[in-house]
C-alpha cells in the first residue's frame, strides 16, 4: 500500500491515506470490495463534493510484461471517454510506476453490487428482473457497437451496480475490457470461470462472449445462485462449460419464457444473438423503454386548450 499522506485532508478532517496526482481526488482507508488483482476503495472529489471509488490494479502479477502493463493503463484510459448511463463512469485513470499499481477513479453507486442486492431482496418480480437485464444489455449494446469495439470480458452479477433507490444497474469493473479492431477478435483468457463462454478458453473469440456472461448473470438473477456452484474447482467448471454441461441451476428456471431466453443466450456462439438483437425479443416486450429510465422525471402533461366558446 502507498505510504499515507497524514498532511491531507478533506473539509472535514478525516485523513486521506493518498492522493491523486492531480490533489483532485483523496482515498480513504475504508475498502468497497477487492478482487484477485484489484482493490476498490471509498474515496472523495474535492473538485465535485461527492464521494467516488478509487480502484487500484496491482501490476506485480504483469510486471515482466511492460507492454501489457502499458496495454492496460490505455485501454482503461479509453474508458474515461465512455458515456452511457449503463456503463459506470470513470473520472480519471493513472499509472503509478513507483508502487507499480494502476489507479483509475470511478463513480459509486448507492446499493453496492447486483449479487449481494439481490441477496438481500429475495422477492423481486420477474417484471424488475427483466428491467434490469434490459438495461444491462443497453450497456453492453453501448460497448459492443462503440468504435471501436469494446469486450468486457468479465462481466457477472459482482460487477453490475445498483442504484437501488431508482432501480437502475450499471455495467463496472472494466478495467480488463479490451478493445478489438474491425475483425471484432481477442486472444487472451481472462475473465471468472463460472461466466466464460467455452469459446473464450480456446483464445479466439469475440464481442459474444459477453452475451453467454449475460445468461449466466440472468440465472443469477433468477435463482440467486451462482452458477456451476455444484462444481468445487476451476477445472472442474472448465471441464463442464467446454463439454457443453449447463449449470445445475437451470433446474431451478421454472418459467418457460426465462428458460427459454437464457438457453438463448448461452448457445454456441454462431447461434447466439446480438445485444441489439436480444434487446428485440419479445421477451422484454412488456418492458417499457420508460421504465429503464426511472432517473429522469416525466415531462408534465401540456393542459388542454379550452374549447372555443359558441
Amino acid at each position: 500500500m502507498p505510504a499515507a499522506m497524514p498532511n491531507t485532508s478533506d473539509k472535514d478532517g478525516e485523513p486521506f491515506v493518498e492522493v491523486d496526482p492531480t490533489g483532485r481526488f483523496g482515498r480513504y482507508d475504508d475498502l468497497l470490495g477487492a478482487g484477485a488483482v484489484k482493490k476498490v476503495y471509498r474515496a472523495f472529489d474535492q473538485e465535485e463534493g461527492i464521494e467516488v471509488a478509487w480502484n487500484q490494479v496491482r501490476l506485480r502479477n504483469f510486471i515482466e510484461d511492460p507492454i501489457l502493463i502499458n496495454r492496460l493503463h490505455s485501454e482503461v484510459k479509453l474508458l474515461r471517454s465512455l458515456k452511457n448511463k449503463y456503463i459506470i463512469v470513470c473520472y480519471s485513470v493513472w499509472l503509478d510506476e513507483e508502487h507499480s499499481k494502476l489507479n483509475f477513479i470511478t463513480e459509486v453507486c448507492t446499493s453496492g453490487n447486483l449479487r449481494n442486492y439481490r441477496k438481500k431482496h429475495r422477492h423481486v418480480s420477474l417484471k424488475a428482473l427483466k428491467k434490469w437485464s434490459k438495461q444491462v444489455l443497453e450497456g453492453l449494446e453501448y460497448l459492443h457497437t462503440h468504435d471501436p469495439c469494446i469486450i468486457h470480458r468479465d462481466l457477472n452479477c459482482s460487477n453490475i451496480f445498483v442504484n437501488g433507490n431508482i432501480g437502475q444497474v450499471k455495467i463496472g469493473d472494466l478495467g480488463f475490457a479490451t478493445i478489438v479492431g474491425k475483425s471484432h477478435i481477442a486472444h487472451s483468457i481472462i475473465g471468472t470461470p463460472e461466466y466464460m463462454a467455452p469459446e473464450l478458453y480456446e483464445e479466439d473469440y469475440t464481442e459474444i462472449v459477453d452475451i453467454y456472461s449475460f445468461g449466466m448473470c440472468l440465472l443469477e438473477m433468477v435463482t440467486t445462485e451462482i452458477p456451476y456452484s455444484e462444481c468445487d474447482s476451476v477445472a472442474k467448471i472448465y471441464k463442464k462449460v467446454t463439454s457443453g454441461v449447463k449449470p445445475q441451476a437451470m433446474n431451478m428456471v421454472t418459467d418457460p419464457e426465462v428458460k427459454a431466453f437464457i438457453e438463448k443466450c448461452i448457445a454456441e456462439p454462431k447461434a447466439r444473438p446480438s445485444a441489439t438483437e436480444l434487446l428485440k425479443d419479445p421477451f422484454f416486450s412488456d418492458v417499457n423503454d420508460d421504465e429503464t429510465e426511472p432517473e429522469t422525471e416525466p415531462e408534465p402533461e401540456p393542459e388542454p386548450e379550452p374549447e372555443p366558446e359558441a
